[in-house]
């Protein structure tokens, strides 16, 4: 008999196993990690414990997913809570930046907005940005995250200039579009020199709830200067 012929075998006759208890009993296999043989019963009970390792191993990743996850909501929560309070765009920008690299650790933190309204001083955050950036930006349904030049290769485009004189050390970045509820109305952009700290196929999830808040606050307190 072949081996899938056996085990159709026993999947539709389950009665073998307690017809056959005692023969059972007495077949003995080779052990998993060599040098010797044991019974039937005690092979599947260290295919038992293997399993239950591989369990464990995998509620542990969990319950660290889960950790890592309450953490960066603290995080995203203080920002949220310190945006209620900005009246002003650059006191919105100190505190964007100022979260985003001593809470969050993102060592390099770029913001344009399209349109600079009425009423407030002329920033960097205001300088022109091509029609082919603000193109990628609109067609975003999603934050982009990836290595820098894998970002130029593909889209032909790249706010790694943004990042001024740490550009050259840039090697992975995140862009997250910012819109008034339809169109873009800037980016951010978040840079690492770690290759790996933004990578293609990431959970971005807390990347959309930045962009939300940060275009919120902006939406705001660019308003209040009309």
């Amino acid at each position: 008999m072949k081996t899938e012929e056996v085990i159709q075998y026993l999947e539709q006759n389950p009665q073998f196993f307690d017809l056959c208890a005692d023969r059972l009993a007495a077949i003995f296999v080779p052990h998993p990690h060599g040098g010797r043989t044991i019974s039937l019963t005690e092979r599947q009970m260290l295919a038992l414990r293997d399993k239950n390792r591989q369990l464990e191993g995998k509620l542990g990743e969990l319950l660290a997913f889960g950790e890592e996850n309450d953490v960066i909501s603290e995080k995203m929560h203080r920002l949220g809570v310190a945006l209620i309070a900005v009246e002003t765009f650059q006191a919105a920008l100190t505190l964007i930046n100022f979260h985003l690299r001593d809470d969050f650790s993102i060592p390099h933190v770029a913001l344009r907005v399209w349109e600079k309204p009425r009423g407030i001083a002329d920033l960097p955050e205001f300088a022109a940005v091509s029609a082919d950036l603000q193109g990628f930006a609109e067609s975003l349904t999603r934050p982009y995250c990836g290595a820098t030049a894998s970002l130029e290769a593909t889209t032909g485009v790249g706010a790694t200039a943004w990042f001024g004189e740490h550009a050259p050390r840039i090697r992975s970045q995140a862009l997250v579009a910012l819109r008034n509820g339809g169109g873009a109305i800037g980016m951010v952009a978040l840079g690492s020199e770690d290759g790996e700290r933004f990578y293609s196929g990431m959970g971005a999830l807390y990347l959309e709830r930045l962009g939300e808040l940060i275009s919120a606050v902006l939406g705001r307190v660019t308003h209040s200067a009309l």
